[in-house]
């Protein structure tokens, strides 16, 4: 039977993702001008987007970096959450009449109704909408996901608001889950689940896997699709950190036991516990306010 102390507690979410830029007014304008956040602060080389005061995205400039390599373990894509569709689609609606070229599919998820992007860096972008829990299918343990046809100018056509089309976003907009490329599976199901606490909710045998907390479909994602065999990441461009938040301070304590009992590093300020994945993608577990 798995220990309480092993688990992440149900309330756990998302935090902020920081990205390495290379241009970082380029960056910010496709943040904020195409998928609607809020330019929360910018100084130094660095800007934080969010909406409703709450970070969702932390530019870094880093112009010595290049990009890596897409067989490389990092970023798959950051996944914007949107609490209805009428400002999902506001959202994509301002992206795809800003930045056309940057559309690069849909799909219902069964869970979740997403459209996906590419940023002007590269990095993978996705924005969606949940259904109501009550309306998720579970078979044991797992969420029943798929991968079901979205037609985008359906989509827009029955959500998108005249007011949505002329103003973009306005409501809530967090990081609801984010989806990395990990070298191998069996070694991500044996840090993000046996260590860090999360509990799977999907696997597709060696290719992907689905974690959460508190029964999300998903907080984490990861896949082999293109970074089978990818080893310790060398500082590049893209994903600089992934941050989680767990609801009090003993849950952050059960985590620090957990990493130092399986001799990871961290880096421990009291408040927030910083680490290392097996591939070096930086995560940063914080209390939340």
């Amino acid at each position: 039977m798995t220990d309480a102390r092993d688990v992440l507690a149900p309330a756990t979410t998302m935090g902020a993702v920081t990205l390495a830029v290379a241009d970082l007014d380029t960056m910010v304008a496709y943040y904020r001008g195409g998928v609607g956040l809020d330019l929360l602060a910018e100084e130094g080389g660095r800007a934080s987007l969010g909406r409703n005061g709450r970070t969702a995205l932390v530019l870094e400039q880093r112009a010595e970096l290049r990009h890596a390599s897409p067989s490389q373990a990092g970023l798959y894509h950051t996944a914007f959450l949107f609490a209805d569709q009428a400002d999902l689609a506001a959202s994509v609606y301002s992206v795809a009449t800003r930045y056309g070229g940057s559309f690069t599919g849909s799909s219902d998820h069964l869970v979740s109704k997403a459209l996906y992007f590419d940023d002007p860096e590269g990095n993978g972008v996705e924005l969606y909408w949940d259904r109501p829990r009550d309306e998720w299918r579970w078979r044991g343990g797992s969420v029943e996901m798929g991968t079901v046809f979205l037609d985008p100018n359906r989509f827009l056509a029955e959500n998108l608001t005249d007011t949505g089309a002329e103003a973009g976003p306005s409501g809530d907009a967090g990081v609801g889950h984010v989806h990395l490329k990990v070298g191998d599976i069996a070694t991500a199901k044996a840090f993000y689940v046996d260590t860090l606490g999360f509990e799977v909710t999907a696997a597709f045998g060696d290719s992907a896997l689905f974690v959460s907390a508190g029964g999300y479909h998903h907080h984490l994602g990861m896949n082999t699709w293109h970074s089978a065999g990818a080893g310790t990441r060398t500082p590049a461009l893209g994903l600089g950190q992934v941050s989680v938040t767990v609801p009090a301070a003993d849950d952050l304590g059960a985590l620090r036991e957990r990493l130092t009992a399986r001799r990871i590093g961290q880096r421990d300020t009291g408040d927030a516990v910083t680490f290392e994945d097996p591939w070096a993608n930086t995560v940063r577990v914080t209390v939340g306010a």
